[in-house]
């Protein structure tokens, strides 16, 4: 199921999981396949990159759809595809549905500043799928011969940052915004600075020294730069 990943664009991360760097913002979307079923980790930034994602991933997987979702944070990057995926089952961490459907207008004006288009913002908005299932702590996936493990290791950058461990040979941790590669971690008025570096003690619990880390943002990296980020930021932030 591996062989045309990089021809799609997406970089092969271990058997039947990988992972595209979005255009623009530079947003990790992740793609995780089992037997039975495939998760999809955040969905990009419109309704037509969502689109886009579903079609590569059917593409790639021999035409089989996406069956999961789970939405890193609910910022308007990782989120305003999901209406592109009928059928789907998408979690969050606790709590980002309700914060969702209230703060839909600015949701809208977030992706409008940061420069998507406003018809496509607004019609990806007027769709706004939210999450059906909470995850307050951990919650195994089943996915045919493949589980993997979504655990909400915040709050950090956002109110609700849930991460996504594929165990395997090597294990892979999906990071969202809690970390980051191609620059320095961003902290928008709706972080938690003073449990971000928790969060990433969190992260390194999960998948330990020899996993591989998905930041939210940028290449691939290791446990020594998650750690280092962690340092990095519990200075900035006055926290140990």
């Amino acid at each position: 199921m591996d062989v045309s990943w990089e021809e799609f664009g997406w970089e092969r991360l271990a058997d039947g999981v990988g992972r595209r760097r979005m255009p623009v913002w530079d947003a990790t979307v992740g793609l995780i396949a089992g037997d039975s079923g495939v998760l999809m980790y955040d969905t990009g930034s419109t309704l037509r990159e969502g689109a886009e994602l579903r079609t590569q991933a059917q593409a790639l997987l021999g035409g089989r759809r996406v069956t999961h979702i789970a939405l890193s944070h609910p910022h308007f990057d990782h989120v305003l595809g999901t209406a592109a995926f009928a059928g789907a089952q998408v979690y969050g961490a606790v709590g980002v549905a309700d914060l969702m459907k209230r703060e839909r207008d600015e949701i809208l004006g977030s992706a409008v500043r940061h420069g998507v288009a406003v018809d496509d913002a607004a019609q990806a908005v007027d769709v706004l799928v939210v999450p059906h299932h909470m995850v307050s702590g951990e919650w195994t996936l089943e996915l045919g011969g493949r589980q993997v493990l979504l655990a909400n290791v915040g709050p950090g950058h956002s109110g609700h940052d849930l991460a996504v461990l594929v165990p395997g040979s090597p294990e892979v941790v999906f990071c969202g915004d809690l970390v980051e590669e191609s620059g320095e971690p961003q902290a928008g008025p709706d972080a938690i600075p003073s449990r971000w570096p928790a969060a990433l003690d969190r992260l390194l619990s999960l998948g330990g020294e020899d996993a591989v880390y998905v930041p939210g943002h940028g290449a691939v990296v290791d446990a020594a730069f998650v750690r280092v980020q962690r340092d990095v930021l519990a200075a900035r932030f006055g926290v140990s």
